[in-house]
């Protein structure tokens, strides 16, 4: 039986800081056969020389002259993957031994495949935004398929990219993201799987996640406008997911 093969795609800007932490606990966790593809967003710090020195024939670095933006990176970073299953990561993060094994599994029944996280140093779970309490997937819930898509309208489903899992077969669903998507590709991700019956939830934390002034990201409340910017964005998702979802079953 041939062993599976994991695509690892990292989005890079500015991560000199802790970029080579995270790759030394993702390529621990990697088999010879897996790949780590890495595409820098035209860092201006040494991001891109640290990652050029690592001597491991399964990581390549894939600079870009102009910034476009942490998106439109991961979106290149997937579609130079080749792997059976591949596996989302930040620069800044630190993976949970297990990991690997835990998201296959996951996927082997399910196109995209999300699990819990902790916060480094204290590996408590995050705390949602909304309800200040702990933010967390339960596997029982991955069918729900209306109340997943509740939650993230409303800005408490703790879909995290850098917790994600993608099958090889599923990947071309995802892609190319829609033009108009300039945040939340993990959103984007759950959305089309939620709306394909394809999302599984991972209990079990699979990464530990680093909070510092510079994530891309932030766990901290948005303005009004912004939120509702987000909402609209998520609406408009949803609509494109059921629209490619029908597309494929047609």
């Amino acid at each position: 039986m041939t062993e599976l093969r994991v695509s690892v795609c990292m989005a890079t800007y500015n991560g000199a800081s802790f970029v080579r932490e995270q790759l030394d606990s993702i390529l621990a966790e990697l088999e010879p056969q897996d790949e780590v593809i890495i595409v820098d967003d035209a860092s201006g710090d040494a991001t891109v020389a640290l990652l050029e020195s690592i001597e491991d024939p399964r990581v390549s670095v894939h600079p870009r002259a102009e910034n476009l933006g942490y998106v439109r990176t991961f979106e290149q970073a997937l579609a130079l993957a080749t792997g059976d299953v591949v596996m989302l990561s930040d620069q800044d993060d630190i993976w949970i031994p297990g990991r690997r094994a835990l998201l296959l599994e996951a996927t082997a029944t399910a196109g995209v495949a999300a699990s819990n996280l902790v916060l480094l140093g204290t590996d408590a779970p995050l705390r949602s935004p909304l309800t200040g309490h702990d933010w967390l997937l339960r596997a029982e819930d991955a069918p729900r398929r209306r109340r997943n898509q509740w939650r993230m309208l409303i800005g408490d489903a703790p879909y995290f990219g850098c917790a994600m899992a993608v099958r090889r077969d599923f990947l071309g669903r995802v892609l190319p993201f829609p033009g108009y998507l300039t945040e939340s590709h993990d959103l984007w991700i759950a959305t089309m799987a939620n709306a394909d019956g394809e999302l599984a939830h991972v209990e079990q934390p699979t990464l530990r996640r680093r909070l510092h002034a510079e994530n891309a990201s932030s766990e901290r409340p948005r303005g009004v406008r912004k939120a509702l910017q987000s909402r609209l964005l998520l609406l408009r998702l949803w609509g494109e997911a059921r629209r490619r979802a029908r597309r494929r079953r047609a």
